[in-house]
């Protein structure tokens, strides 16, 4: 346990040492978003009949910056580790494939809540969400971020340079989380990209995190906890199986 609360205190102090980088600029690119998105639609978009735009864009906005926050955290560090060749030093430590795992997904679920919450915050401002079910969002904000904490393992593993990872996270995780139904709800789709946004599991993160605002999503949250948890499940059996192997960091 003392191994793995080392390096995880070494990878939070990693990213609060510059904190106004990982943690206020993300809150001010949500705000930006907000004060785009909800000047131009409030008052023209008022979804499932009773909530305003603004209100209902905030916890999409949240989730947003929890996901994106949390796959930055641990694929940026394993990353820069490897190019600088400062990977070795933890090598060279008795610590266990757990031990890393628990001590990157741990600080990136931190980061991704800081984030999160930091942004809730400062929206406060703009709206005050209902809160019908709090304990939906709590559990969908911490699994979410471990899911994302836990493919930012895996794409800094995979990864050998800064380019790698910038094709990985704008290629895949920027659309899939932009296409989640955090500017919109899927009702107001076609029934065809309906059904193309079923299968993203982003959009059962996003969709059961604001069901623990309003009580009402576009599917059972049960069904999200679900294909949520399943698919964390998945990617830290990879994740765990990618780290006792030492794929890409033991030569």
């Amino acid at each position: 346990m003392r191994g793995w609360q080392t390096l995880f205190y070494k990878e939070v102090l990693r990213f609060w040492k510059v904190s106004f980088q990982t943690v206020a600029a993300p809150v001010l690119t949500a705000v930006l978003y907000l004060l785009i998105f909800g000047h131009v639609l409030e008052g023209r978009v008022l979804v499932y009949d009773r909530i305003s735009y603004t209100a209902f864009l905030i916890p999409g906005l949240v989730m947003m910056s929890v996901l994106q926050n949390a796959f930055a955290n641990s694929s940026s560090s394993i990353v820069q580790s490897k190019i600088m060749g400062s990977m070795v030093f933890i090598l060279l430590t008795p610590l266990s494939h757990w031990a890393w795992f628990w001590a990157y997904v741990g600080s990136s679920v931190l980061r991704g809540l800081l984030v999160g919450l930091g942004v809730f915050i400062v929206t406060l401002f703009f709206a005050i969400p209902d809160f019908a079910a709090p304990v939906w969002i709590v559990v969908f904000a911490l699994l979410g971020a471990a899911l994302l904490g836990t493919l930012g393992v895996i794409a800094g593993l995979w990864a050998d340079k800064f380019d790698q990872m910038a094709a990985f996270q704008n290629f895949l995780i920027m659309p899939m989380t932009f296409l989640s139904g955090v500017f919109y709800s899927i009702q107001s789709l076609p029934p065809f990209w309906q059904t193309v946004s079923h299968l993203n599991p982003f959009f059962y993160m996003i969709d059961g995190f604001r069901y623990g605002f309003f009580g009402q999503s576009d599917v059972s949250p049960w069904i999200s906890l679900a294909i949520v948890g399943s698919a964390w499940l998945l990617v830290s059996a990879l994740a765990v199986h990618l780290l006792r192997t030492g794929y890409k960091i033991r030569h």
